[in-house]
């Protein structure tokens, strides 16, 4: 039986209510499947945060190094300043342990939840791959005369050959693996960053031209992508983008999708620790009243069991998680699903 260490950060708000939920699913599916996880929790977050005043330990990142993947349910404290725990945590965890793709499936489920006529699942089927690593989010620039009238705030995008052709050849890698239309867009804005995209465009058709003649490419710029998305989703196979581009276009995927409680997203290291979670917040105003939504959370761990080759078991969550949602579910709003937390997370582990 093949087994798993798993690290475990639950986080704030919901976070813990619908990891917990996660957690009972991929039991479920190591039960049926013939695997187990033993998970170990880590009290990063808010909390530990105002009791201590330490966003996180020296050791963390060295810490969840022992671990092939990490489950974080939500970053995001109602007490604590904005910027704080997301880059203390998130970021930093991201950067450190190298996870520098961030993927984000976008798959419509149920064609009542699309808020875009006409469309049904199978013209919602498309995947993000994020440069997770640079861009604006290394924090480079810095500012002049802060606090005056003359104040200038300079904050840059860092692309490097190394960072670059490495999240490409993860996407051409993944168009193929996902063997679809086998077609991959580069998004980016090479009209006016004509710097930074001129190195993604470039390393594009080279690597695509010399390694992976079979896949097609395309490009579109970051404005045209957000009109393709609502307009003609379907034309989207694969899609890979810089790191602020990517934040942008797969918030807006989330709501083609269907919204915030059904979208899962995975920060990927290939050869070292990845952490998977659903791209929502940590919803602080619901916290122990047992009606966010844990779906998103659970298809993070498909995610993450396809990541760690349990390649059957992600898929029958994935297919399990669909015909509830299409079944049982009223809506996938906090408290309009006609479920409670728990009484979700039951039902795709039973029906598992």
């Amino acid at each position: 039986m093949n087994s798993y260490d798993i690290a475990v950060i639950g986080g704030d708000g919901t976070g813990p209510e619908v990891t917990a939920e996660n957690i009972k699913v991929l039991d479920a599916a190591g039960q049926k499947f013939g695997f187990k996880l033993n998970y170990t929790d880590f009290d990063f977050g808010g909390d530990r945060y105002l009791r201590t005043n330490e966003v996180l330990p020296d050791s963390a990142s060295d810490d969840l190094r022992n671990f092939p993947a990490v489950i974080l349910g939500a970053i995001g404290h109602p007490d604590v300043a904005p910027g704080v725990l997301e880059k203390g945590i998130l970021l930093r965890l991201r950067f450190e342990l190298e996870q520098y793709i961030n993927l984000r499936p976008v798959k419509l489920f149920d064609e009542r939840f699309c808020p875009l006529k006409d469309k049904k699942p199978e013209d919602v089927d498309f995947v993000v791959v994020r440069e997770n690593n640079e861009g604006l989010y290394t924090g480079s620039g810095g500012f002049v005369f802060k606090g005056t009238p003359n104040e200038v705030a300079i904050q840059e995008s860092v692309n490097t050959r190394r960072g670059v052709e490495r999240c490409l050849r993860y996407a051409f890698e993944y168009t193929q693996k996902r063997n679809k239309d086998k077609q991959l867009t580069l998004c980016g804005k090479t009209n006016v960053l004509t710097y930074a995209f001129d190195l993604w465009d470039r390393a594009f058709h080279e690597i695509g031209e010399a390694d992976y003649p079979d896949i097609k490419r395309e490009y579109a710029h970051v404005d045209a992508t957000t009109m393709w998305f609502v307009k003609n989703p379907e034309w989207f196979d694969v899609i890979v983008t810089d790191n602020m581009f990517g934040d942008i276009i797969t918030d807006l995927g989330a709501m083609v999708q269907g919204g915030m409680g059904i979208a899962a997203g995975g920060n990927i290291n290939p050869e070292g620790t990845s952490m998977f979670e659903p791209i929502g917040g940590s919803a602080p105003k619901y916290t122990g009243q047992n009606v966010i939504n844990p779906l998103a959370a659970i298809c993070s761990g498909a995610l993450m069991l396809e990541h760690l080759g349990e390649n059957e078991a992600a898929k029958a969550i994935e297919d399990t998680v669909i015909s509830v949602t299409r079944e049982k579910i009223k809506d996938l709003g906090a408290g309009r699903m006609g479920y409670s937390t728990t009484e979700v997370g039951d039902l795709v582990a039973s029906s598992l």
